[in-house]
Parts: structure tokens; sequence; C-alpha cells
């Protein structure tokens, strides 16, 4: 096969559009921009949220209400197979010593220990939660988990309602 006996492909190789060079070439005299206004000046731009003087959506929609995002508890999981490649089993694994080897981001927030792998020695834990795979990890190499405490749950409703009291 030869290039000059291939047959070409219509459209393949079409050229750039020149716009606005008369009446002849479909895109003449406002080339496609319309009449008058910013639109057919060059250099304009549109923002995507601009809805042609129409309220905006962004504004159309209400902003009030609760959200709990900052006050939401932060919960780091650290697998057991990682604290085995990063500490001795002398060392007592606390929430300060995880941050200091970079197992967590920082020792404010709730650590988790999870994973079921097999533990070589015995490794004491001071976490805040612990996966049930883990706990039994842990305690058949022969060490042992403190939970501390987190944060109180906040009790909502003391009164309760009432629907509750009147039924």
């Amino acid at each position: 096969m030869n290039i000059n006996t291939i047959l070409s492909q219509a459209g393949k190789n079409k050229g750039k559009n020149r716009v606005g060079r008369g009446p002849g070439s479909g895109n003449g005299k406002t080339a496609g921009r319309g009449a008058n206004g910013q639109g057919s000046r060059a250099g304009f731009s549109l923002s995507p949220t601009f809805e042609g003087g129409q309220l905006p959506l962004a504004r159309r929609i209400p902003k009030r209400g609760f959200n709990n995002k900052v006050f939401a508890d932060v919960v780091e999981s650290v697998a057991v197979k990682s604290v085995v490649r990063k500490f001795d089993p002398s060392v007592e694994i606390t929430p300060e010593t995880l941050m200091q080897r970079g197992l967590i981001s920082s020792d404010k927030s709730i650590v988790k220990l999870i994973g079921a792998d097999e533990l070589p020695a015995a490794y004491k834990f001071k976490v805040h939660r612990v996966s049930k795979g883990a706990k039994e990890a842990v305690e058949k190499a022969g060490g042992s988990i403190e939970i501390l405490p987190g944060k109180k749950p906040v009790v909502k409703n003391k009164m309760g309602s009432k629907k509750t009291k009147k039924a």
C-alpha cells in the first residue's frame, strides 16, 4: 500500500474556520457573534454562573441551618502491622507516640486500632477504640489494651419529647 493509493477521508483535514471574511463565507459581517452588545466585543468572557440577569442559583438557595462539620470527631485508624513495623515491644503505644512516628496526623484525634495481624511480642496500647480482630490479636500475643476516655456523647433532649410523655 502506498500513500498515494489511500482514498482521502471526507472532512479529516478540515481547515480553520476563518470568521468575518465577507458575506460569501457564511460567517461574515458579525462572525457568529450576533449584533451589538458585550458579547460581540473582543476580549469578552462570561462567568459560567451568569444567568442573564436572573437571580443566580447560588443566591436563590437558602443558607440557613446548622452544620456539624466543625465539631465532628476525627477518628484515625492505625493498623496493627504498621505498629509492629515502627515500634519496639517495650514502648507503650499512645496517641502521642503514634503522632511522633507519623502514624496519625494529630494527637488530639480519636485513635482506633484495627487489623487482625499476628503480633510477634506483647505490646501495650493506650487507644480510644479497638476493633474486635485487633483486640483478639493483642490479647493472643499477651499484650494489653487500655481504652482512653473520649468526648462525652451529647445527650439530646434530656426532658423527653411531648410525644413520649403522653404515651
